[in-house]
């Protein structure tokens, strides 16, 4: 499909997008949980291929990336308002989120039916939470529209995982204070993803309240209502949870518990990666400077951004939150990862070998001065001894 602009002086634009039907590759993740399960029945109910999932996710797609490499190409500014207002690529969002919920209710009938070693069971539970982050991916596409539909669906989308806050707490908590020491949702230097996870979940879910308590107080509404849009999302976790376990008993907890919690880890690791140690510096007036381009890690890896609806341009994204995921554009100077996020979430599961790679990006980033940097405050004296500035400075 070719796109067609007229500018004001008069010139005509034309474009197409090539990665216009690549983007039904976002549509795989929430397939491969049924393939697996697929795969357990017709080679003989064999449990060994219930860690298929897992496998695809931190060995493939890393692989993948490494092999079809980047691409740095945006569409002509002329041609974003077009782009936008096509609806094949909002079809896609909605496609994706029933995918996401059919291979939830394929994972939770398998695994409330099937007798599988507990091993097993666990590597279909994290595989099938790992997709379901998925949903709060779709959520957050669909909570930067304006259109009321696509933000009940956003709300649709996290009440899968019990992740209703999520909408709230990202558009007004972390859009505002991303990328200083005020963010939750903000990784610090030094600081492991365990005990990020410890600080952000947790704070992700006050911020969230009180952000919507502050709204409906402001309208005169009440709390403890259905004008309560966390409440509405965490009702359908709940109508979920009920309905799966009157249909197969209390067997079936685990893999709500499990999916669940790996579910708000994946979007947690996306958080780690996406703003490591970057630091918004204060201007004389004592606030922060704008959220630009260079407050986010970026990457263009092909392949995990066709899957993830290129959330890892992530840096656009930030400066623009309302531009769609298929124009969001790349920029020249930007702090890069060194690989797709699920690389990276690899990576940063072992925190020694995260610090020894983005360190030292994240000095480069700060031209050399860690004064400029998001410091873990337990980590500061150290990490300021090691490159050369003194704590307090």
């Amino acid at each position: 499909m070719e796109f067609v602009a007229h500018t004001p002086d008069g010139r005509i634009v034309r474009y197409v997008d090539k990665k216009r039907y690549l983007w039904l590759a976002s549509l795989s993740g929430p397939l491969i949980p049924v393939v697996a399960i697929a795969a357990y029945f017709l080679l003989g109910e064999r449990p060994a291929v219930l860690w298929f999932p897992l496998v695809y996710i931190f060995v493939f797609i890393p692989i993948a990336d490494a092999f079809f490499g980047e691409d740095q190409h945006n569409p002509p500014e002329e041609i974003v308002p077009l782009m936008a207002n096509d609806p094949y690529y909002r079809m896609l969002l909605y496609v994706a989120l029933v995918l996401i919920y059919a291979q939830f209710f394929a994972g939770a009938w398998f695994l409330g039916t099937q007798s599988v070693p507990w091993w097993a069971y666990l590597a279909l539970a994290l595989g099938t939470g790992f997709t379901s982050a998925l949903a709060i991916l779709v959520g957050h596409e669909l909570g930067h529209k304006q259109s009321r539909v696509d933000r009940i669906a956003a709300q649709i989308a996290t009440g899968l995982v019990g992740y209703g806050h999520f909408c709230i707490e990202h558009n007004r908590g972390h859009h505002a204070t991303v990328a200083t020491p005020e963010d939750c949702a903000s990784a610090r230097m030094g600081e492991s993803i365990y005990r990020f996870a410890l600080r952000e979940i947790p704070g992700a879910f006050k911020r969230g309240w009180r952000l919507e308590k502050a709204r409906l107080a402001a309208a005169g509404k009440p709390v403890f209502s259905l004008h309560n849009e966390v409440l509405a999302s965490w009702l359908l976790t709940l109508a979920i949870a009920a309905g799966l376990i009157a249909a197969f008993g209390w067997r079936i907890v685990p893999f709500l518990l499990i999916n669940h919690v790996y579910a708000w880890y994946g979007l947690t690791q996306a958080n780690y990666v996406e703003h490591y140690g970057l630091l918004r510096q204060k201007r004389p007036d004592g606030r922060y400077e704008p959220p630009a381009p260079r407050h986010s890690w970026n990457t263009n890896h092909i392949y995990s951004n066709l899957i993830s609806f290129h959330l890892q341009r992530h840096s656009d994204h930030h400066a623009n939150a309302r531009r769609p995921y298929q124009a969001l554009r790349d920029f020249e100077d930007l702090p890069r990862l060194p690989s797709g996020y699920p690389g990276c979430f690899g990576l940063a599961a072992i925190p020694p070998l995260w610090f020894k790679v983005m360190d030292p990006k994240l000095l480069e980033w700060a031209g050399g001065d860690i004064t400029k940097v998001n410091v873990d405050p337990k980590r500061k004296d150290e990490l300021y001894r090691k490159y050369g500035a003194v704590a307090g400075r």
